[in-house]
């Protein structure tokens, strides 16, 4: 929890959690996991706008997972397209 929120909201947070069960633990683990690859994949073709669909498949993995396993994965970097 941030430093700058209340004690009082952030006990409340944390009940709500407490009451919650594994399975919608879970189900909102997976649901931010989304967000942020999504936000990622956005970032990628906010940088890259005229990228080839391999191309942004390449940057993605670099983001998700470093520029080691994207090459690993998908061969060299591609190179920039205006």
């Amino acid at each position: 929890m941030q430093h700058d929120t209340a004690p009082q909201v952030a006990n409340r947070y944390y009940e709500l959690n407490a009451a919650l069960t594994p399975g919608q633990r879970l189900q909102i683990a997976v649901s931010l996991s989304q967000s942020v690859r999504e936000l990622a994949l956005a970032g990628v073709r906010q940088r890259h706008p005229h990228a080839s669909l391999e191309s942004v498949r390449w940057h993605f993995a670099e983001v998700l997972y470093g520029t080691q396993i994207a090459t690993r994965a998908f061969g060299l970097r591609p190179p920039v397209t205006p």
